[in-house]
């Protein structure tokens, strides 16, 4: 098992009866970066949450609030707990918001969830024109307040305007690789390679839809299909821009739901395998009774040094050059 996890980007329920608590399955040490709204939320919606997070966080031991790079070292024994937003349509068109919720522990945001927005073209849009002037606009904005620009869920256009008009790292928080799965939703090797020129970090998820296993009995082959991804990623753009940000939903079946109920966010590349699974944190650390990514990593030659970079060190170094002390 890793001596420390940078998980960027995992979900629990959208609502108000969610527990921080369950994030406990997560080891003591690790960095969280939890979702706290997407493309259904509006602004009120996610302040909600992220402020049920922070309050639930500060009578929780096990938890500590991140403002600076510098409390995750600071938080060794407790789970360091920051927040992301899975689209921009929780700012509400308003830009000063993004200083606003990263005043409450936000520190990255993607553009557009799936389809177009305000800000720009989705990964399931037929049509990419790319980032909206109001898109760019946003990238500034992000990058003067010390937010990470996200490209995950947005177009392969979207994604590469953000690498071009980003002067510090981008990010693709949680997004494998067209070239091994040509889902819409994975990235291809021209953003892979526009993103690591930037500095940034690409986190490996572990949705089965987005590995190519998803069947209930595909436990093993998702957390395997993981490790292929970081491998492929490695070799295309370098071990110093290969991260996790597994994407794991604790609301699955609430997820499930949402995607049978508003299938105008989604599309049959979603539906057509049936339910989503995921990769739980027992079996990305491999303490579920499957073969965890560091033993797979490790098997395919990869020594310490580097399984510390993609289990951490990477997406760390990355916000030491975008967050805001």
């Amino acid at each position: 098992m890793p001596a420390f996890l940078w998980e960027q980007h995992c979900c629990l329920p959208m609502s108000l009866s969610a527990r921080i608590a369950d994030l406990a399955r997560y080891p003591a040490g690790s960095y969280l970066s939890v979702n706290v709204g997407y493309a259904p939320q509006t602004t009120a919606d996610a302040l909600s949450m992220v402020r049920l997070f922070r309050a639930e966080a500060l009578v929780d031991d096990r938890f500590r609030l991140v403002r600076r790079h510098s409390d995750i070292a600071e938080s060794t024994g407790a789970l360091a707990l920051a927040f992301d937003l899975e689209d921009s349509g929780p700012l509400g068109g308003n830009l000063d918001n993004v200083a606003m919720f990263y005043e409450l522990g936000v520190r990255s945001l993607a553009a557009t969830y799936n389809h177009a927005n305000a800000a720009g073209c989705g990964c399931l849009d037929t049509d990419d024109t790319g980032l909206t002037g109001y898109g760019r606009d946003l990238v500034r904005t992000l990058n003067d307040i010390g937010m990470f620009v996200d490209g995950s869920h947005c177009s392969r256009h979207s994604g590469l305007d953000m690498a071009e008009l980003t002067t510090v790292p981008m990010i693709y928080s949680h997004s494998n690789f067209a070239a091994l799965w040509p889902h819409p939703r994975n990235i291809t090797d021209e953003q892979a390679l526009a993103c690591a020129r930037t500095g940034g970090v690409i986190g490996i998820n572990g949705v089965g839809i987005f590995l190519g296993h998803n069947a209930e009995s595909d436990r093993a082959a998702r957390v395997a299909a993981m490790a292929r991804h970081i491998e492929y990623g490695a070799d295309l753009v370098g071990i110093d821009h290969i991260g996790v940000g597994s994407d794991y939903s604790f609301d699955a079946d609430d997820f499930n739901a949402e995607i049978r109920a508003n299938p105008q966010n989604f599309s049959e590349d979603y539906t057509r395998f049936g339910p989503l699974q995921w990769v739980p944190p027992e079996d990305l650390l491999g303490t579920g009774g499957v073969p965890g990514l560091d033993e797979l990593l490790a098997e395919r030659g990869f020594d310490a040094a580097d399984r510390a970079k993609v289990f951490g060190g990477n997406f760390s170094r990355a916000a030491a050059r975008v967050w805001r002390d």
